[in-house]
């Protein structure tokens, strides 16, 4: 995934309100939107270095969206709308082992309890493959890339649906998309939503297929870098 025009350099100023970020730009201080639901634990440190994108949109009120963090020494991709488009990426040029091989990929398609599945995979004479994708960035130790960073009922009811997907003799893939390169494993933050942990082995017990795949991650382009394997 390339960026379509050169990212602007920042210092980041605060975080706030979940959506917004001020970043000191070269002595000037502007108002960014801050494209992460999430706690984003360890990126919100003020003074890292940071990388924006601004939109040609004229209507848009906030022209500046973050998309890179500085932090522990690499970049950190935190724009959670990017890892279904490099997910959607990666399996077209076939480089996630286990999902080639199908004639057909849909993104957003309804499915389950007034859900959306982020992609549908599906092929003749194969079963269809639902994929759901979830970012990640969270590090707290060395080597260890964790998610959530925060409770997500939303994630939880996820992993409900993927397992109700292989009782139906569906395929149901978690993949996990680590917007840095500086991972070696991976586990779930069960200290940080233990609700989420107990759906994650229950759902791997049901048969949800489980992939972590981290990303090369750079001024220029985001692109899937490597598997990583998971604890426990």
């Amino acid at each position: 995934m390339h960026f379509t025009a050169p990212l602007i350099s920042g210092n980041l100023v605060r975080r706030y309100k979940r959506f917004l970020a001020d970043v000191d730009i070269a002595g000037r201080v502007e108002t960014a939107h801050c494209p992460n639901p999430g706690a984003m634990l360890g990126l919100d440190a003020p003074g890292s270095r940071v990388f924006l994108s601004r939109s040609g949109n004229p209507k848009r009120k906030l022209p500046l969206t973050l998309e890179i963090v500085e932090a522990d020494g690499t970049l950190v991709g935190v724009n959670t709308a990017h890892p279904n488009r490099l997910a959607e990426e990666a399996i077209g040029t076939r480089i996630i082992d286990g999902l080639r091989g199908y004639d057909t990929l849909r993104r957003e398609v309804r499915y389950g309890e007034n859900s959306r599945i982020d992609i549908l995979l599906s092929g003749d004479g194969r079963s269809d493959c639902y994929v759901e994708v979830k970012n990640v960035h969270l590090c707290r130790r060395q080597g260890l890339m964790e998610f959530p960073d925060c409770t997500t009922k939303r994630g939880a009811k996820h992993l409900v649906e993927l397992a109700r997907q292989v009782e139906m003799g569906h395929r149901a893939v978690m993949l996990f998309i680590v917007q840095r390169d500086d991972g070696d494993r991976f586990s779930v933050a069960a200290d940080l939503d233990p609700a989420y942990a107990t759906a994650f082995e229950q759902a791997r017990d049901a048969g949800v297929e489980m992939m972590v795949w981290s990303c090369r991650v750079s001024e220029e382009e985001i692109s899937l870098y490597r598997p990583l394997p998971i604890d426990g």
